[in-house]
């Protein structure tokens, strides 16, 4: 059975000992099936995330004409153990069209990808993957010398591969690090030299991720390890502002994923960064910030406002629903401690962190609705039900649906 389209979080009523696992990384999973597909022999990835994003990439791997083999995880619901046929560097096909849904990395590492093969191919999504920016990246791969016709430079977008091609291109960091990763993963098979620019490395920790991961994987064949992913972490750890106790297993990471430091936040500091301190997981500090006895202030926020949803308004208005005393000033958003909050009908967006975070804000006020909390499966399917399992390996909270009737652990997938 579908999730309902409207569901009802009921507060925590004491503080439980949990140890939470999390599926694997969406950032690293994502990257590692391209550099697979471009090793040398088979890769097997152990331990990778199984959502739609990465689900959108296998497919668009296979539909390059690489064979995937996806066996399931016994250990965690929403991993998988994938085996990708390298083709040392060799692009099978390209297809007449790949849909990469609203999923960023396919989008923007794909269209590197294809350069590499010979022919055309249209790249195409949901809607609002038509209105996030391409143009940077579309911009070097014409540098580059590869023809890439696109309408404002945006999806949808045809891709005309020509092969492996010595040059050299420059791409700002600026917009998003997103398409210096998708220029980094194809770079050694396409024989590019790429440069950065409009931002320091140090504050692309997704570049540097993509930098980390391409000098650690197996590239002759082998095996990988797929680590959890830290931006999901945050959501179990951000319980420990409501009641303390849980902890989220296999922590720490490596290092790679910037919001492996999440926990660090947790004291709630007055100021926190998008650009410096925190990726994904700083909606999930926003949203307990209320909560918090002292100011606090989030800065750097322009490029929330080109991902899945315009996250910046999304989580003013919906935190405003709630009650929260937050004002939005330029990138930044401003909350006070905001004592009388109350339960809201929360629109998610379709985006999947809109649903996760206003779920944890749930656990602590009542009321909290949430619409069209099926989003989260575009990288977390088993969040509900990891919420609602009892400890030690979950909350133990009940999600009721619209009639107040409690969900099953079975209702709670989202397929």
């Amino acid at each position: 059975m579908p999730l309902p389209d409207l569901i009802e979080i009921i507060p925590m009523s004491k503080p439980v000992t949990a140890n939470v696992t999390v599926p694997g990384s969406k950032s690293i999973t994502n990257r590692a099936l391209i550099l697979a597909a471009l090793a040398e022999d088979a890769v097997t990835l152990t331990g990778a995330l199984w959502s739609e994003d990465t689900q959108i990439m296998v497919e668009a791997l296979q539909a390059l004409g690489f064979v995937v083999d996806v066996a399931t995880d016994p250990v965690e619901t929403c991993n998988r153990n994938i085996t990708v046929q390298g083709q040392a560097g060799r692009i099978p096909q390209l297809p007449e069209e790949i849909f990469v849904g609203n999923a960023g990395t396919a989008a923007r590492f794909l269209a590197a990808m294809a350069c590499l093969g010979e022919g055309a191919v249209k790249l195409h999504g949901v809607d609002r993957m038509h209105e996030r920016p391409q143009g940077e990246l579309f911009h070097a791969l014409r540098r580059l010398g590869y023809r890439v016709d696109a309408k404002n430079d945006k999806l949808p977008a045809v891709i005309y591969g020509s092969g492996p091609v010595e040059a050299a291109c420059t791409v700002s960091l600026r917009d998003s690090s997103q398409f210096a990763s998708a220029l980094l993963l194809s770079a050694e098979t396409g024989e590019w030299i790429v440069d950065f620019s409009g931002a320091r490395l140090d504050e692309a920790p997704y570049v540097q991720m993509t930098q980390e991961l391409i000098k650690a994987f197996p590239s002759g064949g082998g095996e990988f390890a797929i680590e959890p992913d830290a931006s999901s972490g945050s959501y179990f750890w951000g319980v420990n502002c409501i009641h303390e106790g849980v902890e989220v297993v296999n922590w720490p990471l490596t290092g790679w994923q910037v919001d492996a430091q999440f926990p660090r936040f947790l004291s709630q500091p007055r100021e926190v960064s998008r650009q410096k301190d925190l990726g994904d997981s700083i909606m999930t500090a926003i949203i307990l910030a209320p909560l918090a006895d002292r100011p606090m202030s989030f800065t750097d926020l322009g490029r929330l406002r080109v991902q899945e949803c315009e996250r910046v308004k999304a989580i003013r208005t919906e935190l405003a629903k709630c009650g929260a005393k937050i004002i939005e000033e330029g990138d930044t958003l401003h909350i006070e401690p905001s004592p009388d909050l109350h339960g809201a009908e929360i629109e998610t967006y379709q985006d999947h962190r809109m649903a996760m975070c206003f779920s944890l804000l749930g656990l602590k006020v009542p009321g909290m609705r949430l619409r069209n909390p099926a989003c989260v499966k575009k990288t977390f399917p088993s969040f509900f039900q990891k919420i609602t399992a009892a400890p030690p390996v979950g909350l133990g909270v009940v999600i009721n649906d619209a009639d107040g009737n409690a969900l099953t652990n079975d209702d709670l997938f989202a397929s």
